[in-house]
């Protein structure tokens, strides 16, 4: 059974990591998708080429979504290509890690922009077309150290729970009119970054993780469709920590 057969997702920052995964999941399950990423036009490329081959419409398009007025710009373009958008994955997120006595005010700004922002900017710009359909799932993509925080991710830290607080604003805002919003807080997930980490340290991440491993794309990618299709009809306004038993 495809759950999300014929809906419209938009994902920010798709190209890789846990972004892909989420594209690659939703095309399994029958949607059409609009991604976005910053710089890494060839591996866009090739995750287009992947999702078209599953048989559904898949386009890449290079966008800021910090900035306002390309966040508008691509759920407009998107709108033209596609006629419709029922799903939104705000997922786009850098770090700039660091303590607080050494991070640069430009590092925190940054991380908020791009971040934090980014939810805003997007938010508001698929609202409208979910207002007038008068349903849609908007899921974003905040972190576990949103929920308890983390030595030398101040910056990302807010940022993420900033989102949180985000999440369930809009869901008390919105769900008069069926638009859902959620959170997924993913904990230790395994990624082309955290392979550039250690082995030492990666283990030991994992060994203080009660299921003694860490994630995969794949794992945060079916919370999100769990919250992008129907089988969450009456979930809205929650944060689902994908991170293990870690936070338990």
């Amino acid at each position: 059974m495809k759950l999300l057969e014929g809906k419209v997702a938009i994902i920010t920052g798709a190209s890789r990591g846990i972004g892909s995964g989420i594209a690659k999941i939703f095309a399994q399950h029958g949607a059409n998708v609009a991604f976005t990423y910053s710089s890494s036009a060839e591996s866009a490329l090739v995750l287009e080429n992947e999702l078209s081959a599953m048989g559904i419409k898949a386009k890449g398009y290079k966008s800021n979504a910090a900035d306002f007025n390309e966040a508008q710009k691509l759920v407009d373009d998107v709108l033209a290509e596609f006629g419709n958008v029922d799903v939104l994955i705000n997922n786009a997120g850098i770090t700039k890690d660091n303590l607080l006595m050494r991070m640069s005010e430009e590092d925190f700004d940054k991380v908020i922009e791009i971040n934090l922002k980014s939810v805003f900017n997007m938010t508001k710009a698929v609202q409208k077309i979910m207002l007038k359909n008068r349903k849609g799932s908007i899921v974003n993509m905040s972190s576990v150290v949103g929920v308890k925080g983390n030595a030398g991710q101040a910056n990302y830290a807010a940022s993420k729970a900033g989102m949180i607080g985000f999440t369930k604003s809009v869901a008390l805002e919105l769900g008069s009119r069926n638009i859902r919003c959620n959170a997924i807080a993913p904990g230790f997930i395994e990624t082309e970054m955290t392979a550039k980490l250690n082995e030492d340290v990666v283990q030991g991440w994992r060994d203080s993780i009660p299921l003694k491993r860490g994630g995969t794309p794949e794992d945060v990618a079916n919370a999100c469709l769990f919250f992008a299709s129907d089988m969450s009809a009456y979930v809205s306004g929650q944060v689902l920590n994908v991170c293990g038993g870690m936070l338990t």
